[in-house]
């Protein structure tokens, strides 16, 4: 049952960050157009600047768990680096406990406060386009959550590892049951 549930949070951060990677290849294209709007064309479109925004912040808000997945988060690799897989585990382990799920916790707490406010007066563009930055600011909501779930996957994983039980092998999950 928790294999599954293990499993299940793997397969969704790998899909999420699978489809929000796109959004860097129209990041670049976006910003490309932007560009050439202005020097060649000597046109400026606000929108389409402001969509740049919302792509970055979807880009590293909304794929924080999909780099969890796959240990793409900066760490001090001093001690790391070397140690064993027991170790590696209750470093992982302790560091969600620790550190990562009271973050979240935190984030959450203040990105509520930040993001009801936004919420309570629709906030739209401080340049009077139509882009809600409501619900720009509700990917402060999306950070947190990718984040702790996948903090819980990877405290299983670390868990089964310290306790000497069979590991969940995430590359062959991701892979087999991602369908991306």
């Amino acid at each position: 049952m928790i294999r599954a549930v293990v499993r299940s949070i793997d397969i969704f951060n790998e899909r999420l960050g699978r489809i929000v990677a796109w959004f860097a290849l129209a990041l670049v294209l976006t910003q490309f157009t932007v560009v050439l709007l202005r020097y060649v064309f000597g046109l400026g479109f606000i929108p389409m600047q402001e969509s740049i925004i919302f792509m970055h912040s979807m880009l590293f808000l909304v794929a924080a768990g999909y780099t969890l997945l796959h240990d793409g988060h900066v760490r001090v690799d001093i001690f790391y680096g070397g140690a064993t897989e027991i170790n590696k585990a209750r470093v992982n382990f302790f560091g969600v406990l620790v550190f990562l799920w009271p973050i979240c916790a935190m984030l959450t707490w203040k990105a509520l406060i930040f993001v009801g406010a936004s919420v309570r007066v629709w906030e739209g563009s401080p340049e009077g386009t139509f882009m809600p930055f409501w619900l720009l600011k509700c990917m402060l909501l999306v950070f947190p959550f990718v984040l702790t779930l996948q903090g819980f996957s990877v405290l299983i994983k670390s868990w089964l590892i310290m306790t000497g039980q069979e590991p969940i092998d995430t590359p062959d999950i991701v892979t087999e049951g991602s369908g991306v």
